[in-house]
């Protein structure tokens, strides 16, 4: 009976940790493909990973809304040739996520070409069945 009773409590304590690694996969997944869709410039992809309230944070201190971002990815002023994620660490909270990464991006923009390393902190809001970018933060670290 013993053994039976702890085998039920270890169960109901690993069944959290498993719901709560599933929903970081999930972010760690909307990850992947938000830096694909905009490698790719799938608007339509971005559009719909993009929150309406998406505030979005350069390394260099710009900081945009989600239209004024998007006419930049649309005009080509902002185009990105790769996301490299290095390391992410995410942390859920109900229909909440933060995802931690170092990345490298590469690209050109009004300034000119880039090849940045980065911290970036992305703040992720489930909305029904989909995780949706809110936030967007980099600062640009040593390589």
């Amino acid at each position: 009976m013993r053994t039976l009773l702890t085998t039920l409590a270890l169960a109901c304590l690993a069944l959290p940790l498993a719901v709560a690694g599933e929903l970081e996969d999930q972010v760690l997944a909307a990850e992947k493909n938000w830096a694909k869709a905009v490698v790719a410039q799938d608007f339509a992809e971005l559009e719909r990973l993009y929150h309406d309230g998406l505030i979005y944070a350069h390394s260099t201190g710009a900081i945009e809304t989600k239209s004024e971002y998007m006419a930049k990815l649309r005009t080509g002023k902002q185009k990105y040739d790769a996301i490299t994620h290095h390391k992410t660490t995410v942390r859920v909270q109900g229909d909440a996520a933060v995802a931690h990464s170092i990345v490298t991006m590469t690209g050109t923009n009004p300034a000119g070409s880039f090849d940045n390393k980065l911290m970036a902190i992305h703040t992720w809001f489930k909305s029904g069945d989909r995780w949706r970018l809110i936030a967007h933060q980099t600062t640009e670290i040593e390589k």
